[in-house]
C-alpha cells in the first residue's frame, strides 16, 4: 500500500455551543459546552487516513505552546507519524474557536493565522517526503508564506522525486486564485477542489468547463467536489467526465471537514490502487461517515466499513 504524506495546515478548535446570544461588553452567557478538538486540512487528512489503515505522516508547523502540543498528542494518540512537524517559539499555533448557533447550527469563526502563516518550503523535512508516494498539498490560499512560487517549487520538487502530487485549496478570501495557484498546476497530478472554489479559480459554470480550463492549466486529472449533489471528475482531457451522487444521510450532526473527509477516502482507496471510480466512491462515503460524527474526524470508520457501506447503498 503506498505511504501519503498530508502537507498544509494544523489548527487547533475550540468549539463551542449552543451560542443563542452574544453577551453584552462586561458580562457573560452561559454555554453547554466548550470543547477541543484537531482541525486543519493536513491534520484532519492525516488522522483520517490513519483510521483508513493508510501509513500518513503529516507536514505543517505549530507553536511551541499549549495549542501545539495539543495538536501533536492527537496526532500521536491517532498513530499519524509527526516528524515532519516543525515546532516554533516565535509564533503561536494556529487555532479557531467556533461559535455553533443553538437554533441553526450555523457556524462563526474567530481564527488566528498563528503558524500556519508563516509555514515555508524551508519548514519541510524532504526525507519525509522521500519515504512517501503520494505527497497531498491541502490548505493552498490559507499559508501565506508558501503559497504561490513556494508551492510551486515544492511541487516541482516532489515530481522530480517521482512522487504523486495531489493537491486540494481552501476558499480564497483575498481573491488571488489563479494568480496564485496557476503556475502550480503543471506538477499536480489530481486536483481536488470544492465546485465553488472551481468555479473562481476557473471563471466557467459547469464543472465540466472548469475541467477544460485546469487540463490547459498542466493537471493530470480533475475531481470536483459538489457538496450534498456528489462528485464530478475527469481523469484525463480526453475522457468522459462523470457526476457521482452523494451518499444521503438522514440528521447530520456536524458538516466539519466533510470535504477534507472526502478527499481521505479518496486517497485512502487510491494509496490501495483501485480504480479511480472506486476512489470517488470511497470519498463520497468517508465524507457521508465525517457528517455522521461531530468534529472532523469522530464520524470516520475502518476501511473495510467504508467499503461495506458502500456496498449495502449500491444495493
Amino acid at each position: 500500500m503506498k505511504k501519503v504524506a498530508c502537507v498544509g495546515i494544523l489548527v487547533a478548535d475550540a468549539i463551542v455551543e449552543p451560542v443563542n446570544g452574544y453577551p453584552e461588553k462586561g458580562l457573560l452567557t452561559h454555554v453547554n459546552s466548550i470543547t477541543m478538538h484537531s482541525g486543519g486540512n493536513a491534520m484532519t487528512a492525516s488522522i483520517n487516513l490513519t483510521k483508513l489503515g493508510v501509513d500518513a505522516n503529516v507536514i505543517g508547523c505549530v507553536g511551541n505552546d499549549i495549542f501545539g502540543t495539543f495538536l501533536i498528542d492527537c496526532l500521536n494518540k491517532a498513530g499519524v507519524k509527526t516528524s515532519g512537524v516543525k515546532i516554533s517559539d516565535a509564533v503561536q499555533t494556529s487555532s479557531s474557536i467556533a461559535l455553533i448557533d443553538g437554533e441553526t447550527k450555523d457556524r462563526t469563526f474567530l481564527h488566528c493565522v498563528g503558524t500556519n502563516g508563516v509555514f515555508s518550503i524551508n519548514d519541510i523535512d524532504f526525507s519525509v517526503i522521500e519515504k512517501s508516494d503520494i505527497v497531498f498539498v491541502t490548505g493552498t490560499f490559507l499559508l501565506k508564506t508558501f503559497d504561490g512560487k513556494e508551492t510551486m517549487e515544492f511541487l516541482k520538487k516532489c515530481k522530480e522525486m517521482g512522487k504523486t502530487t495531489v493537491l486540494d485549496v481552501c476558499w480564497d478570501a483575498t481573491g488571488r486564485w489563479g494568480e496564485v495557484l496557476n503556475m502550480s498546476m503543471p506538477y499536480i497530478d489530481i486536483f481536488m477542489p470544492s465546485i465553488d472554489e472551481a468555479k473562481e479559480l476557473a471563471k466557467k459554470d459547469t464543472p465540466e468547463e472548469m475541467a477544460e480550463v485546469f487540463f490547459k492549466n498542466g493537471v493530470g486529472k480533475v475531481v470536483i467536489k459538489c457538496g450534498s449533489a456528489g462528485c464530478f471528475y475527469k481523469e484525463n482531457e480526453t475522457a468522459e467526465g462523470k457526476m457521482l451522487p452523494a451518499y444521503k444521510i438522514e440528521n447530520p450532526v456536524d458538516t466539519t471537514g466533510a470535504g477534507d473527509s472526502f478527499c481521505s477516502g479518496f486517497l485512502a482507496a487510491y494509496a490501495r490502487d483501485e480504480q479511480f471510480e472506486d476512489c470517488i466512491k470511497s470519498g463520497n462515503a468517508t465524507g457521508a461517515h465525517c457528517v455522521m460524527g461531530k468534529g472532523a474526524t469522530s464520524g470516520i470508520p475502518t476501511y473495510d466499513a467504508i467499503k461495506n457501506f458502500i456496498k449495502e447503498r449500491e444495493k
